[in-house]
């Protein structure tokens, strides 16, 4: 559930808005141009103060959302526009926009969520709910055990939920939510989070179709703060079944993403074991190889890149898996397809374990790399089984998608793995005679090599095995490269907070010397000076802590961290003019479910001036 709102004060191409011109909200899901959204949005989200107000925001969120067009899930934009729309026909000022775009978002998931099962549904409850002094709970994996003392309110919703048969989590913003979501656990969440939160917990969550109800808490200060209980009173324990699934979503094919690695019979079926069939062959050393890539394989990951395969599949041929909605079953995956967006996670995961070397990266998917498990020797065979694993997991395809459709999908991964090659070499090569004088236009360049050709490959393969992909053969390596860039930028800027789903250590790409957008932003710009700081920073003896507190500082000074943030909205919107092309409907929708996945809005402090950069063209990429 997003709330960032976009820089304009009005939207004049919002698709779902219900524009100045007239159009009607049944118009909601049209093709169009999406807008950038502003850095800072805190001064929209503000919450009445009285029950009153609160009350008057949420009927009117009822009335304007009975007529928004639920057979598909809103977009960022068109939330926004909602919000502003309803606002203003109520001569309500700004400051209300997060409140009101949180309570028409919940009347239109409302019935969808009331029809999900109370086994099926999950309460999210954030930690400030409970008292801050002398509570007796501590958090687990799940977030926080609460002990059934009645000295807070979160006990009393946990308690009633349970016993309706709710999934009960006590963490805000767990990364674990949409991990419960994806594993087939939970159809609705009934979340209750201050604005800002559920803006950063619930926004995948609304995005890929899951139906969500929430209750903003009245202040963000996380101590003892209130809520509406009866808000929460009155959908926890109502269920009002439904006819059909209103709502298109992708939840049933990131559930079938996951079941390719995650269910042992199907996976043994697909990937058959050839030396490590037993727990004894998988000891011995001729089995061991093929144990540990298949164990890389199946976990860890998102498994986004062969969820884009199946995605784009079912979007071209007919979109039955997304027309079920959150509450269907889930997508049924023809073995054909289900190997080739496994090949494409093989091909990623071989990838990574090279990468990892060539970077001496310490960790991935919060353990540690497997060349410091088990060796560098051992780690590029690995990586060499998963590529080999790859190649078969296609051919073994051959029959049931085509074999010319087999021969095109295995070219362009062969290519991509060529274009990873180029993109990997210039960054060592870089890196072993650094010159300082990288430009913005070489680490992009870098960049869509190394990251785009895996989104391309995936999202071809997806086209190509539900028939010809003539029309779209220019379309897809440029969206790929667009997000591609923006999304390694993305990774440039984690690096410096650490990334818990990944590498865990805060800063460990800058002090690398890699060629990153950061250090070429700050090279261009930088006085003789603050090019010797850099030179120091990161060749010097000094301590992690003081190098990387000198060149965060020249980044400060010289607006690097938001000058990136720009170029990160200037490679959404060129993928976004991309996806705004495509006639295919489904298919369209899909782009923009990739760009906001891939490219999900971060953090970031508001600029102190207005920041203009120039996005390079990465021809040739």
């Amino acid at each position: 559930m997003s709330l960032a709102p976009s820089e304009e004060t009005t939207i004049t191409h919002a698709p779902g808005a219900a524009e100045a011109n007239g159009s009607s909200l049944s118009d909601a899901h049209k093709p169009a141009k999406r807008v950038k959204r502003r850095v800072s949005t805190a001064h929209l989200k503000t919450v009445p103060e009285t029950l009153a107000e609160r009350e008057e925001i949420k009927n009117a969120a009822e009335r304007f959302a009975t007529n928004l067009d639920k057979s598909r899930a809103f977009n960022k934009s068109q939330l926004e526009a909602f919000g502003r729309q309803m606002l203003a026909d109520m001569g309500r000022p700004e400051k209300y926009l997060g409140f009101a775009m949180v309570l028409i978002g919940n009347f239109f998931w409302r019935q969808q969520f009331l029809a999900t099962p109370f086994e099926r549904r999950l309460l999210l409850l954030p930690h400030c709910l409970k008292h801050a002094e002398g509570c007796p709970a501590e958090y687990d994996e799940f977030g926080l055990d609460c002990e059934k003392c009645g000295a807070c309110s979160i006990a009393d919703y946990k308690v009633r939920a349970e016993q309706l048969g709710y999934k009960v989590l006590v963490a805000e913003g767990s990364p674990i939510v949409l991990k419960i979501i994806v594993s087939g656990y939970v159809n609705g969440i009934l979340g209750v989070a201050c604005l800002n939160v559920l803006e950063k917990a619930i926004d995948k969550v609304l995005i890929a179709g899951v139906p969500s109800y929430a209750v903003p808490l009245h202040s963000g200060d996380c101590k003892n703060t209130t809520l509406d209980e009866a808000w929460i009173w009155e959908v926890l324990e109502k269920y009002e079944p439904l006819e059909e699934q209103q709502t298109q979503s992708y939840l049933p094919l990131m559930r079938a993403s996951n079941r390719l690695f995650d269910d042992e019979e199907r996976f043994a079926r697909l990937l058959p074991r050839v030396r490590s069939k037993t727990a004894e062959q998988a000891a011995t050393p001729l089995g061991r190889t093929e144990h540990t890539a298949y164990d890389w394989l199946q976990h860890g990951g998102k498994r986004f890149r062969p969820f884009i395969t199946l995605a784009a599949y079912d979007a071209m041929t007919g979109g039955e898996a997304i027309a079920a909605g959150a509450g269907g079953d889930d997508a049924t995956v023809p073995d054909g397809v289900g190997r080739v967006a496994m090949a494409i996670e093989a091909f990623h995961k071989a990838s990574l374990v090279h990468d990892d070397i060539e970077d001496s990266d310490l960790y991935r998917y919060g353990r540690e790399t497997l060349h410091r498990s088990l060796g560098v020797g051992p780690a590029i065979n690995i990586g060499d089984h998963l590529i080999g694993i790859g190649y078969k997991l296609v051919t073994a395809a051959r029959k049931e998608i085509g074999a010319e459709a087999a021969a095109d999908i295995l070219d362009r991964m062969a290519n991509a793995h060529v274009r990873l090659c180029d993109g990997q070499g210039a960054e060592m090569a870089w890196q072993a005679a650094p010159d300082f004088t990288l430009t913005p236009l070489d680490a992009l360049q870098i960049y869509a090599l190394k990251t785009s050709p895996a989104f391309e490959a995936a999202l071809y393969a997806g086209i190509r095995m539900a028939g010809p992909a003539e029309a779209f053969e220019e379309m897809i390596p440029q969206f790929a490269r667009h997000v591609g860039v923006g999304f390694q930028i993305l990774n440039d800027l984690k690096d410096w907070r650490g990334d818990v789903n990944n590498k865990l250590v805060a800063g460990q790409d800058a002090l690398s010397l890699r060629p990153t957008v950061l250090l070429a932003l700050a090279l261009q710009e930088a006085s003789d000076e603050q090019k010797a700081t850099i030179r120091s920073a990161l060749s010097g003896e000094e301590p992690t802590s003081v190098r990387l507190g000198r060149l965060r500082r020249v980044f400060n000074d010289l607006q690097v961290f938001e000058k990136a943030d720009s170029l990160v909205e200037k490679s959404r919107a060129r993928a976004e003019q991309l996806a705004d092309a495509v006639e295919q409907e489904d298919l369209r929708r899909l782009l923009y479910f990739f760009i906001d996945t891939v490219l999900a809005e971060e953090d970031a402090p508001a600029p102190k001036s207005n920041v203009l950069v120039q996005l390079p063209v990465t021809a040739g990429a």
